[in-house]
């Protein structure tokens, strides 16, 4: 495992430096969303709503949007005079009875690691926590925004749990369940489930069934030969792989190298003059032999070109 903040425990005059490590991982099986055809994969793209053109990342900002669907737009600025915290401390206010914290107020689960110097506090307060049964409510700061956790004790490790805020947790309001209350028969017949069904809690014995079958599939699905090789993207550096789209751009500059019109839906060198009218100009009077002469050489360095690009294109087609 990798650390992922750095920073130290402190409860009274007591600093105990730490590593924080994710305590869990999440193994659900990922899909893409890929083309039905051919397997390529799907690319989306930012598009702005109102003027529908393609945004860049340096043209985006966060933006709130209030209950009656308006738009508010915060900038760097905005966010600078919002509270925010960098401490690398984890500062203990309380020590509670640990049956005082509902599961539901916890969220993410991390581990505690002291550095070498510091184990010796650290078993302290590991100690101190277990003998008492007791957790510790802490303020800590994870990227520059201030939350609450506990610490409590798993395996022989100081574990953090951060916690929800008190609005972020829903009251259960069913009336309906309020207004029944079970029989004493039903309680009895129950409590008799209950027992037949008692035993202690194994997590070997529970497996994500779902995720080994999706695994198996594929595995079945590679031996027999079902799998589609995506094709590579196009690099940066502009190179065509695709012989005929080079042979047809490479037609299409030669023609609009002569004065030629393009074809229909041609390649992406090809433009059509306009006046500023918007019309199509009529064809232009003769050139002179010194133009003719210039166009010719033109011309035929643009072919030149165009064979070199298509005959670079088919060897590494092949």
């Amino acid at each position: 495992m990798r650390a992922i903040w750095k920073g130290a425990v402190s409860f009274g005059l007591v600093n105990v430096p730490v590593r924080l490590y994710s305590a869990t991982e999440n193994h659900d099986v990922q899909f893409r969303q890929v083309h039905r055809e051919d397997g390529g994969r799907i690319r989306y793209r930012r598009f702005c709503s109102i003027d529908g053109e393609e945004v860049s990342y340096d043209d985006i900002a966060k933006g709130y949007e209030t209950e009656d669907g308006d738009m508010v737009v915060l900038t760097d600025d905005d966010f600078a005079d919002l509270p925010s915290r960098s401490s690398k401390e984890i500062g203990v206010t309380k020590f509670v009875p640990a049956d005082q914290i509902d599961p539901m107020w916890l969220d993410k689960s991390y581990y505690l690691e002291p550095d070498k110097s510091a184990t010796k506090p650290y078993v302290l307060l590991r100690d101190a926590l277990e003998s008492e049964q007791r957790v510790a409510v802490v303020t800590v700061s994870i990227r520059t925004r201030m939350t609450m956790a506990i610490l409590r004790v798993r395996d022989g490790v100081i574990v953090m749990q951060t916690m929800l805020w008190p609005d972020e947790v829903r009251a259960a309001d069913f009336a309906a369940v309020d207004e029944q209350h079970a029989t004493r028969q039903e309680m009895d017949m129950a409590k008799m489930l209950i027992d037949q069904l008692a035993g202690d809690y194994d997590p070997a014995e529970y497996e994500d069934d779902y995720a080994l079958a999706v695994k198996e599939l594929v595995r079945a699905k590679v031996e027999g030969g079902e799998v589609r090789v995506s094709a590579p993207e196009e690099e940066e550096s502009g190179e065509v792989v695709d012989l005929l789209a080079a042979l047809s751009r490479s037609v299409e500059r030669a023609k609009a190298s002569r004065g030629e019109a393009p074809s229909s839906g041609g390649g992406q060198g090809s433009t059509v003059s306009k006046s500023s009218s918007g019309s199509t100009k009529k064809a232009a009077p003769k050139k002179s032999s010194t133009t003719k002469k210039a166009a010719s050489k033109k011309s035929a360095a643009t072919k030149k070109s165009a064979a070199k690009t298509a005959k670079k294109a088919e060897k590494k087609a092949s």
